[in-house]
Formats: C-alpha cells, structure tokens, sequence
C-alpha cells in the first residue's frame, strides 16, 4: 500500500514485551507487519525501541527510521508535531518499554491529541500486564480497578490500602496496582501488615516470561511464605 495517497496515516498502538522474550513468542504476526511498513514511531527510549524493532524486523534498515522520544522529559508542547507524519499521509507507530502503549504509559498523550487531529488511532493486539495478571488471579474480572503506584509515605500507604480493602469488601471490586521493581519486598510486607488475614492477595511476577511467578492466596499464607520479589517486575492484587 502506497501510505503516501492516504488523506492521513493511521497512529498504530504497538505493543512490545515484558521482559526479555522473543517478541513473536507473544506477538502476532500482524505486529510485524505494521512494523515492516511504518517508518516514523514514538518511543519513550530510542535505544530499546531500536532493538526492539531489530528482533522483530532484522532486515529493516536503522537508518531509514525516524524516532521520536516520549517520556517524563519531553516537551509537551513538541509532542502534537510527533504526529506531523500522518497529516502527510504516513503511518507512525507508538512503542512502549514494556507492554501496550498507552496503558499505564505516556503513549495516552499523543493518542488524546490524535482524536483532536481526527488521525485513526488503531491498538494492536499484545501482551497487557494488567490483563494477564488479572486472568490468572481468580479474582472479579466484571468488576476492577487498577491503582498506579501506592504512595510512598508510610502512613498514607497504609491508609490508602485499608481504603482499597474496603472497596473490595463493599462493592467485590478487584484491587490492582505497581511498585518500583526495587521496592517490592516492602509492599508485600505492608499488604500483609495492613490488610485483613482472610483477605487475598496475588502475585504476578515476570508475567509471561519463561520464570514467571503467578500464585494468590490469603495474607495469612504470605505472611508465612514471603517469595523474593526484589527487583522482578511484579502486579500485585487483592481480592476475595
């Protein structure tokens, strides 16, 4: 297809892995295929972004990219000119570091101001932290909230856990969130320090990868059998 006598490109929602995996073991094939035609993509790291798209595509050349840095340090006031390509009638691709853009993920920001350009935003399919670990919890997936990150002061940490206990208990809502990878350890040990016994908690951890680690069971089982968590990308949940 001949992108060039398009009215607008199409901003395409790639989603990249979770870990270090061959990317086609957990990508469909279309994903490459958008790869192999698009030229322009919004990344948030150019280095990753560049390998990523060498695993999937060893054959495209490097040099014929042309990458656009999204993340906490960008300018958002350049960010609505990322998107400059598709007025011209070109495919641009968002990639995330880890997983579908968009999703707990700068990606969002450019995707707003894509409905404004009325530019065709179109997700592709591909692996979702949140979704993987929320399959494999056994908990309400009708009904679910995902959180962010916890606050790091210890005080509101723990009222803001009590708070998401109560939610589930009154309304069966399933309770998902983040840590920094490094700081793991210390959320599991204030989950089962300021959440109910019969309360239950999962773990998913290294989602997807070959030593992956998924299991829920109550607080009274994991104050007993605390796992190694520290510095392995990790969602946890509760729920009953």
């Amino acid at each position: 297809m001949d992108t060039k006598k398009l009215t607008k490109g199409i901003l395409y929602l790639i989603p990249s892995t979770l870990g270090e995996t061959e990317p086609l073991e957990v990508l469909p094939l279309s994903v490459k295929k958008i790869i192999e035609e698009t030229q322009f993509f919004i990344v948030e790291n150019e280095k990753t972004a560049r390998r990523f798209i060498k695993k999937i595509c060893p054959n495209k050349a490097q040099s014929d990219l042309k990458l656009e840095s999204l993340n906490k340090f960008t300018d958002l006031s350049l960010v609505s000119s990322f998107l400059n390509p598709c007025l011209e009638g070109f495919h641009v691709g968002v990639i995330s570091e880890a997983g579908c853009p968009g999703i707990a993920d700068p990606g969002a920001d450019v995707v707003s101001i894509a409905h404004e350009k009325n530019i065709t935003v179109v997700p592709l399919v591909g692996p979702s932290s949140i979704l993987l670990s929320l399959m494999a919890s056994g908990f309400n997936g009708q009904n679910f909230a995902f959180n962010g990150y916890l606050p790091i002061d210890p005080q509101e940490r723990s009222k803001t856990i009590k708070n998401l206990e109560q939610l589930l208990y009154l309304s069966g809502q399933t309770q998902l969130f983040i840590e920094t990878p490094y700081r793991n350890d210390a959320m599991l040990e204030s989950l089962c320090k300021h959440l109910q016994s019969h309360t239950k908690i999962c773990i998913a951890c290294d989602i997807s990868l070959t030593n992956a680690f998924i299991k829920t069971e109550t607080v009274a089982y994991w104050k007993k059998n605390m796992p190694k968590l520290h510095k392995r990308p990790c969602m946890f949940l509760i729920g009953k």
